[in-house]
């Protein structure tokens, strides 16, 4: 069902692009390469078991997790372009 000046299937769609607008950037963030020994930030020695988990790795978990907590979540932008978010 269409609503006002879209097509059938226009929402699917934006919800659609959206979903791989965020899958494209997390595989963007994934690690690659060999995995480091050493921690970038803090010099502590990353466990061989992470290593082989998490192929390319850079960080130890300790300030892996201190990243996670500071990245802030992509709000992207609105797709509808309602007169609602053009005012912000």
């Amino acid at each position: 069902m269409a609503g006002g000046w879209s097509r059938d299937g226009a929402v699917q769609e934006q919800i659609d692009s959206t979903i791989e607008d965020a899958l494209q950037r997390a595989r963007s963030e994934l690690p690659r390469g060999e995995s480091r020994r050493h921690c970038e930030e803090c010099d502590e020695e990353i466990p061989q078991a992470r290593r082989e988990a998490v192929p390319g790795v850079r960080l130890c978990i300790a300030c892996q997790s201190e990243r996670d907590k500071q990245h802030t979540t992509f709000s992207g932008y609105n797709r509808r372009g309602s007169k609602d978010s053009q005012l912000r």
